[in-house]
């Protein structure tokens, strides 16, 4: 990524790499990027999104028309800074109102050197994604504008998400502690593989010492914590690449210490029951996906941030090498695996994010499950 100052009047262009092209205003700062052109279908929650680090090397197009009207502040952000590679809205506001904003989206974007284009039609983009999957993109604006053949070649250069191995770009380098409120329960330890801030903290909210290890932690590292459970978070990338947590993760069901992943970790889970995964036409991204719970019936709305997923038999539970195992929770959009759940060891996961920060809360309750988890194992 190249960038300069901001110039919201500057022209900027954004080129799929099938060759459509869409032309509009730069919106953050100039320059380019490029990144897989992914859509989320959120209305509110904007800044959870962009500071998600799940969103590593990707490009978000907001399908509402309208972002930035409740600006930026400085209690929402789910990380240290924006992860996406690129941001593509249709209608900015034009002055933010919000009694806890301290500076527009515009400015913040600008500030982070994160380049963005408005003023294209959001729908005929999403539309596109949807028919054709997700794919390459690059955002051109102010002197980084060149010939088309010029930029498309450029987006037919960059990396593909298939097979990229991001988690190690994004994950903490030292540990850290997020300690209990009030009295302290349970001490977890997390593996950090792009974990969320709201997540450690809905933990933390149950009275759970959380101890976030890098993405490089072994097995020793986790149990050196003394651990009632194990988490292992969302994060970037092709899993099919990530082979030192799947390893990571099969130490742990060996020892039966009570498991909960959540995205990435539901992922990671898949492949260590030995399950393959997949790459999605365009993924789930949003607040607004609806996923029931097999063992309930119950119907949530959740929030998504996924493009692979896991490639587990929906109709009857599966032999593993930790017991038998069987898909928990489903899209109901597609059919899509979003959870599983092993029925001889206290191990269970999700593929969306339960946390939530941005809303709904539907699925709160699996923090709970994995307190009861960590109870039954201690009793």
């Amino acid at each position: 990524m190249t960038t300069s100052t901001r110039g919201a009047s500057a022209p900027a262009v954004l080129v799929l790499e099938d060759g459509r092209t869409f032309r509009g205003r730069a919106y953050g700062a100039v320059g380019e990027t490029f990144g897989e052109a992914v859509f989320s279908t959120g209305m509110t929650g904007y800044q959870e999104t962009l500071t998600d680090p799940s969103y590593h090397r990707q490009v978000v197009v907001m399908t509402a028309p309208h972002i930035g009207n409740t600006g930026v502040n400085d209690e929402d952000p789910e990380s240290q800074r924006i992860w996406v590679s690129g941001y593509v809205v249709r209608d900015p506001a034009r002055t933010p109102s919000n009694w806890r904003s301290r500076r527009s989206l515009d400015e913040e974007l600008t500030a982070q050197g994160v380049v963005g284009i408005s003023g294209i039609d959001t729908r005929a983009l999403t539309r596109h994604l949807r028919e054709r999957g997700a794919m390459r993109v690059g955002i051109f604006s102010g002197e980084a504008i060149a010939e088309d053949a010029t930029l498309l070649a450029k987006v037919q250069a960059a990396p593909q998400m298939k097979g990229a191995d991001l988690s190690g770009e994004v994950a903490t380098a030292e540990t850290y502690v997020v300690p209990a409120i009030g009295t302290k329960k349970f001490t977890v330890a997390a593996i950090d593989l792009g974990i969320k801030g709201m997540t450690p903290h809905r933990m933390a909210e149950r009275g759970i010492e959380v101890h976030v290890l890098p993405a490089t932690a072994t097995a020793e590292d986790i149990y050196a914590v003394g651990p009632d459970g194990v988490f292992f978070s969302n994060g970037p990338g092709d899993p099919a690449t990530a082979d030192h947590p799947v390893s990571l993760m099969r130490a742990v069901l060996e020892r039966s210490t009570p498991l909960f992943g959540i995205c990435f970790g539901n992922q990671i889970l898949g492949r260590a029951l030995g399950f393959g995964t997949f790459k999605l036409k365009y993924g789930h991204r949003g607040i607004n996906q609806p996923v029931q719970d097999r063992s309930t019936g119950k119907v949530e709305v959740t929030a998504h941030n996924h493009g692979f997923a896991v490639d587990a038999p929906l109709d009857a539970p599966s032999d593993t090498p930790f017991g038998r195992a069987e898909v928990s929770h489903v899209c109901l959009n597609d059919n899509v695996v979003e959870g599983l759940r092993l029925l001889d060891r206290p191990a269970f996961s999700v593929q969306y994010h339960p946390e939530a920060a941005a809303g709904p809360h539907d699925a709160a309750y699996l923090f709970d499950r994995f307190v009861s988890l960590m109870e039954g194992q201690r009793a």
